[in-house]
Parts: C-alpha cells; structure tokens; sequence
C-alpha cells in the first residue's frame, strides 16, 4: 500500500511539475512580447521559478523510477535502489530507459533555462521537454490493448495537448499586470486547438483500450465518467474564455483572472485522475495480433491501420496550410491552385506509408518496408517540396504584436538565416543525410534494434521524412532557402545522389545474411514466400527502383528550372537596357566596350 501511494504521489508530481516548466517555457517563448528574438524582462524572471519546478520534475522522476523498479520487483523501495538491478532497468528495459532518459532531460532542461537568454533556444527546450514527458507513454499500458500504434499514437497526442493545456494555465497565473492581456489573447488560441486535442486523442484511446460492454460496473470506468466531466467543465470554462475575450475593449481581465486561477485546480484534479487511470489495470478488451492477408494490389491498396500520432501531424500540417491558402484568398492574393494539388498528393503519400497499406505490411515483409521507406523519403517529400509550405508560412504567419517583437514570421525568417540553417543545407551535409544514413541504418545493427520497438519506427519515419524534405528542397525546391545553391552543383548533387543510391542498393542485392536481427523472422509470417534472404533481396531491388527514379525525374526538374531562370535573368536584361535606352544612357555592352577603349588609350600613353 505503501509503495502504491508512493508511486501514485511521485508520478503525479513528475507530470505537474514537467507541465509547469512547459507552460513557463511556452510562456517566456510564445505568450509574453519579447524583444526582437530577445526574451523580455517579465520571461527572464520566470527563468528562476521555472529552474527551481524542473528541480521538482527531476527529485519527482527519480522517485517515480525507483518506485516503479520497486513495484515491478516486488520488493521495497531500498532493496530497488541496488546499483545491479537499478543499472538493469536502465539499460536493458525499455521503460527504464525511457524513464532515465526523462529524468536526464528534467536535469538538463532545468539547469539550462537560467541560460537561456532568445527565443529559439526557449522553443528549443520547449520540443525537447515535451518529447520527454511523452517518451514513456510508448511503453505504457496503455499499449496492450487494442490497435497498438492507435494506442499509442493517441496516448503521445493526449500528453502533449495536456502538456500545453495545463501548463500554459499554470504559467498564466505567473504573468501580472498588463502583460497578461497579450498573453491570454494568444493562449485562448492555441488552447482550443490542445483542448480538442485533448479530447479527441482521450476518446479514441478508450475506444481503442477498452471493452465497454464490460467496462461500466467497473470503479476504472467511474474513474473515467469523473474524467470527462472534469473535461466539460474545463471546455465550458474555456468556451467562457473565448466569449469574455470577444469583448475585446470589454474584457473583465479581474474576473478572467479568477477564472484561471479555477482551471489551474480543475487541471490539477484531472491530472490526478489521470494518474490514477495510469497506475491501475483498466478491463482493456484483448484483441490478438492479426497478420494481414498476403499481399496483393488490392490488399496493399485497401489494408489500413490508423497510427494516429502521424494523423495528427499531418491533419494539423493540412490544417495549417488550408488556413495559410485562406487567408491569402481572403486579402485577394493568388495561390497557385498546382502547389495545393502537389501538398495534398504529398500528405496522401505520407499517410499511406505510414498507416496505409505500405505501413501496414511494412511491420511484415521488408520489401515493403522498403518501399515504404522510398514513399516517405523519395516520393512524398517531392509533393511536400512543390507545395512551397515555408512560402506560404511566411506569406500567412503572424506578425510581431509590436513593433520590437519578433512573432512567428520573424522566428521562421531567423531559423532560414540562422547558421544551424546554413549547414544542414550544405550540400555535403545534405548528401551524409540523405544517403550516408541509409549505411548507417542498415549495415550496422541499428536497424534491428528500431524495428523492435514502435519508438524505433517513429524514429525512423520521421527522419526518412525530414532526409527527404531537406534533400528535395535544396535541388527543387520554390522556398527560400539558407543558402543559394547553383543549378550546376544540383545537377552534381543530383548525380552522386544516384550512384550512392545505387551502390547502397547493390549492397543490399548482395547480402548473404538477415540486416534485422530477427524481427521479421519471430513474425512467423506464413506468405512470405520463399524466405527471408529473398524478401531482403526483393527490398534491395525496390530501393535501386524507386530510388533512381525520383532523382531523374529531379534532374529533368532541375534542367527546367535552370532554363527558366536563364530566360528570367535575359528579360530582366533587356528591361534594363531598354530603359538605359529610353534615359539616353549607354547600356552593358556600350560600357564595356568604353572600359576596354580606356584601358587601350592609358597604355598608349
């Protein structure tokens, strides 16, 4: 009882503390005005209360590991504290890892925030906070039940919507005066965006976990009905938000500011609540591993099991560029109809190679996790590329709410200027990336360990998909970029892009042994045919396949671009000599040859 207590009371305190450093970070790098990148005085006060809560979320996580240790050891909490089963569990479980991994991060972030001094770097701090309050629900059990990565997918969003949610409420209830006009203004927004998310990603994780007709006569289930009514409180507080804030000039900010104060508990109780869930054995319904039919074009094309944390990203990537489109058409700008056409088919690529048929019998063949892999690294990324979705960003973000802030435009314009921006896009580092990871990957044993958890396929797909971005962007890309990169290089980068492709591909045609470690082979497919080694050799044959075929397809883009640029540059010089023309003034050639008649006459003399 003891140890249930502790556990309880030490995971409440690492996910209240953990969402008060984000609210404060999200406070000092989003809510508060700050000053031309430069975080203003009333964010560098917060530094010290939010240093001294992730002092608190790094005490609470270490006791929330050792009690865990404890509780799957069964013994005490000082027999867990032993440095060979305490050196175990953060080595060789993947829980304890990742509760290690957090307890590092409470260290680093905490410690660092009293450094901190610009916005970026607060951002920074903020993704890698969130990243870490949400490892560990990939391991939770929440992951048992159900539709595995819908589970799991729903479980990472509901942290991160509660993340922001709570804790921008704590940090509101830190900003006084005047200052928290602009802020509250700015979170009512993103706090309805976290509330559905919240909501959302809560109801389809039940749906997913639980056998309701078994469920109801369980004291899990009342739990959960004392849950959602805490929820609709908070929406409706919300909602109450929203309507004082259309006031505008009417706003009372003294009854808003009570108002928070509320939310802040309600917040506080539902977390609580959802600890307790966390801790205690839900009726989850049992549903066994079901290995998809063999496959043909038919079932490839209609087989789909939801992995929803990449639906999520990309429903609100699709949200915010049909926002950025309609607000361009509600100034009376243009939009090039193409570009939406080649983000929508891109976002589809992704979406097929992920939950699709592709990311479906990629957990089974590895031929088709290749073809996966080629989908979100070679086919996708060219759609997302010709969508122009930094341009569009910088033509619909927000300003700053003053003159002296830099909001989110100027963020983006500061990350494509900034020197981190210059070297990811040099071509050499760009090619390392892009090719020399897939070496890395698959010649070494990192590609088993990742296929053995779905942390690893999160981590390989999305960086499949940002490897393909950042190459396709620099070759063929219409945004800005860190720096300009003429055709000719293109072309070269383009060319040695192919014969490392296909020496990686011929490599892989060519090996004698399994690259998995056994993941394919412990799946006991039944269809797989006429084995392993050739499902391997089958994946070698679609990478040098679809591999070669984008990056020629690039050279032809490549080719057209250099020739519309070419015939650019020759009408902008003939503009200039016709108005040189028109002003009387001798044009290029005439002062060329001017400056030759010059140096000829002076060596005369």
């Amino acid at each position: 009882m003891a140890l249930d207590a502790l556990l309880l009371i030490s995971k409440y305190l690492t996910f209240i503390s953990s969402f008060a450093v984000v609210g404060f970070l999200l406070a000092m790098s989003f809510l508060l005005i700050n000053n031309d990148g430069a975080l203003s005085q009333s964010a560098l006060a917060l530094r010290r209360k939010a240093s001294t809560i992730g002092l608190v979320w790094f005490s609470s996580s270490a006791l929330y590991l050792a009690a865990t240790l404890a509780d799957i050891l069964g013994t005490g909490l000082t027999q867990a504290l032993d440095y060979t089963s305490l050196r175990s569990f953060v080595t060789q479980v993947v829980l304890g890892r990742y509760l290690f991994a957090q307890m590092l991060i409470a260290f680093i972030v905490g410690f660092l925030i009293l450094r901190i001094t610009r916005v970026i770097p607060t951002l920074f701090l903020l993704i890698v906070s969130l990243i870490s309050i949400a490892a560990p629900a990939l391991e939770s059990h929440s992951v048992s039940g159900g539709s595995h990565a819908l589970a799991t997918g729903s479980m990472i969003l509901h942290i991160v919507g509660l993340s922001l949610w709570v804790g921008g409420l704590f940090a509101l209830s830190y900003i006084k005066g005047e200052e928290r006009k602009p802020a509250i203004l700015r979170f009512s927004v993103m706090a309805l965006w976290a509330a559905i998310v919240v909501v959302l990603s809560g109801l389809i994780n039940a749906w997913a976990r639980l056998n309701f007709r078994d469920a109801w006569d369980t004291s899990y289930a009342r739990v959960v009905v004392l849950k959602t009514i805490i929820t609709a409180v908070l929406l409706y507080m919300g909602y109450l938000h929203r309507k004082n804030i259309a006031l505008r000039e009417k706003i009372d900010w003294r009854g808003l500011g009570r108002l928070i104060s509320v939310e802040v508990v309600l917040m506080a109780a539902i977390t609580a609540v959802g600890i307790w869930l966390s801790l205690n054995a839900s009726p989850d319904r049992i549903v066994d591993p079901v290995i998809p039919p063999a496959p043909t074009l038919t079932n490839v094309l209609f087989a789909y099991e939801p992995d929803l944390f990449f639906i999520g990203a990309l429903v609100f990537a699709v949200a915010l560029y049909i926002k950025g489109v309609v607000i361009l058409k509600k100034r009376g700008d243009a939009w090039p109809v193409g570009r939406t056409v080649a983000f929508a088919l891109g976002i589809s690529a992704l979406d097929f190679a992920t939950s699709g048929g592709l990311g479906v019998y990629a957990q089974y063949s590895f031929e088709y996790h290749m073809v996966a892999h080629m989908t979100l690294g070679m086919i996708a990324p060219i759609g997302i590329v010709l969508g122009a979705p930094i341009t569009l960003a910088l033509r619909t973000l927000p300003q700053g709410r003053t003159p002296e802030e830099r909001g989110p435009r100027g963020v983006l314009l500061t990350l494509l200027h900034s020197r981190f921006g210059a070297v990811i896009t040099n071509p050499i580092v760009v090619l390392a990336i892009f090719d020399g990871s897939l070496f890395l990957l698959y010649f070494t044993d990192l590609f088993g360990i990742l296929m053995a958890s779905h942390a690893g396929h999160l981590v390989m797909n999305i960086h499949f998909i940002l490897a393909g971005f950042l190459f396709f962007m620099i070759v063929i890309g219409v945004d800005p970029s860190p720096r300009r990169i003429h055709h000719l290089v293109r072309i070269v980068i383009l060319f040695a892009a192919m014969a490392i492709h296909a020496f990686f591909s011929i490599a892989l045609l060519s090996t004698s042994t399994l690259i998995d470690r056994g993941f394919y082979s412990s799946q006991n497919i039944p269809w797989l045919g006429s084995g392993l080694l050739d499902d391997q050799r089958a994946g070698g044959s679609w990478s040098w396949a679809m591999g070669e075929i984008p990056i020629i397809l690039a050279l032809i883009a490549t080719f057209i671009l250099w020739m519309r640029d070419d015939a650019k540059e020759s009408r902008r010089i003939d503009r200039n000599e016709e108005r040189k023309a028109a002003l009387g003034e001798p044009d290029e050639l005439a002062q060329y040859n001017a400056y030759l008649q010059s140096l000829n006459t002076r060596k005369e003399k």
